[in-house]
């Protein structure tokens, strides 16, 4: 647990990060006098690097273990942070956000395989759940302690103050953090595992198996409804489109985190002991999400009523959890030695999702003059995406889970000369 933990205080720190510019994004509009559709360039080119990397992180991370790629994640992360805070013009800005978006893309896909080297196999979902659930709590550093310090202290000092964070966790992993336990190293590769042919065999293995896509479309249907909203536009939503005070609207920001850290236990203990509720979980938080949306968009009257606002909010606080029901349909599908690779892709769906939606969203709202009734109608487009290829797979990824499990259990049968 303590070594494990500190992989996940890495992550917490690449989350608050992450988020600092969701509450920041009025401010930053205000900074570098820019409109919507540039304000949304920093998520979605944040995003464009976490995403396009997620296959060479993968890799990365089989190859070199979770320790080497911890490190270099936080050093790049730190560097993006600091640089934000010290950005004067809108492209020294974007370019550290383009940094930090680098060594974010490092860290979840180690703390994952770090949790399988650590933990039993049958804690796996729990144990993901446990390191996503602390990531969100870096999300309510970002919606209580950034947005506080933001309107006390400024721009530089508070974006500069939180860097000191990153030092703290590279400190930390430098001296304690260990890839495996004494006495359970993985085998060394073979010579033949390097070089772009393996690459490319890794790559494909690990795509050819129906759970690992299965795995990244419901990681792209469940994640992106709130990662838009937390990461850039639920505070100018709430704010603009809802009239809410600034204070209120963090308050709603606050409520979607509560919710995701409560929603991800329950989802994580279910998961564990009924592996048949993956689907239905997915597929349900996705359907209440889609409904919570269609209500307050049509709401008749300007503003929608606080409390579907509420309740809103805490519909988006399950798809976090939902999200990471991706990974446990690709880990049975793929050997230890590819789940690095495997993970990756299946952390690429949510992302490019949110890139897409985040331009989406920016480009109608400048169309439509601040409409934000129709910028938001974009999710419905993307979620029927991704719910016709969920329901595309999963007998097939089913199906392959069972032989797999079959094979296993014939070959850990001994069988005498």
């Amino acid at each position: 647990m303590a070594v494990w933990g500190i992989g996940v205080a890495v992550y917490f720190v690449a989350i608050t990060y992450r988020t600092s510019l969701g509450v920041a994004g009025l401010d930053a509009a205000e900074r570098f006098h820019i409109n919507a559709s540039a304000l949304s360039t920093f998520s979605i080119l944040q995003l464009l690097v976490y995403a396009g990397m997620q296959i060479p992180v993968g890799l990365l991370v089989d190859r070199l273990g979770p320790k080497r790629v911890l490190t270099l994640g936080v050093v790049l992360y730190t560097l993006g942070q600091f640089g934000f805070a010290l950005s004067e013009s809108y492209a020294m800005a974007l370019g550290s956000r383009a940094l930090l978006g680098c060594g974010d893309a490092l860290t979840f896909i180690s703390v994952l395989r770090l949790g399988s080297r650590w933990f039993p196999a049958r804690r796996g979902p729990m144990i993901a759940q446990i390191a996503a659930l602390v990531g969100m709590a870096g999300n309510l550093i970002s919606t209580l302690v950034l947005a506080r310090l933001l309107h006390t202290f400024g721009w530089t000092p508070t974006f500069a103050g939180s860097a000191a964070g990153g030092i703290v966790v590279l400190a930390l992993l430098l001296v304690f953090l260990k890839d495996h336990p004494e006495g359970f190293e993985p085998p060394p590769a073979p010579v033949e595992h390097s070089g772009t042919a393996f690459i490319r065999r890794q790559i494909a293995d690990a795509w050819r198996e129906p759970g690992t896509r299965l795995g990244m479309w419901v990681h792209f249907t469940t994640q992106f409804p709130a990662m838009v909203f937390l990461l850039l536009w639920g505070l100018p939503f709430l704010v603009e489109a809802q009239g809410l005070s600034r204070g209120t609207a963090g308050e709603l920001l606050t409520l979607v985190v509560l919710s995701n850290m409560a929603v991800g236990l329950v989802y994580g203990q279910v998961i564990a002991r009924h592996h048949a509720a993956r689907t239905p979980l997915a597929l349900g938080t996705v359907a209440a999400t889609a409904l919570m949306w269609g209500l307050t968009l049509a709401w008749p009257a300007d503003h929608a009523p606080i409390g579907l606002l509420i309740a809103l909010c805490a519909v988006l606080g399950a798809c976090g959890p939902a999200s990471m029901i991706g990974f446990d349909f690709a880990r049975p599908a793929n050997p230890p030695e590819r789940q690095g690779t495997a993970s990756g892709i299946v952390n690429m769906g949510g992302f490019t999702a949110s890139m897409t939606t985040l331009l989406a969203v920016g480009v109608l709202l400048d169309a439509t003059g601040d409409n934000y009734r129709i910028a938001f109608a974009s999710v419905f487009v993307l979620e029927a995406l991704g719910v016709s290829q969920i329901l595309r797979l999963r007998r097939r990824a089913a199906r392959r889970e069972r032989e797999r499990l079959v094979v296993s259990r014939v070959e850990a049968v001994h069988v005498p000369v």
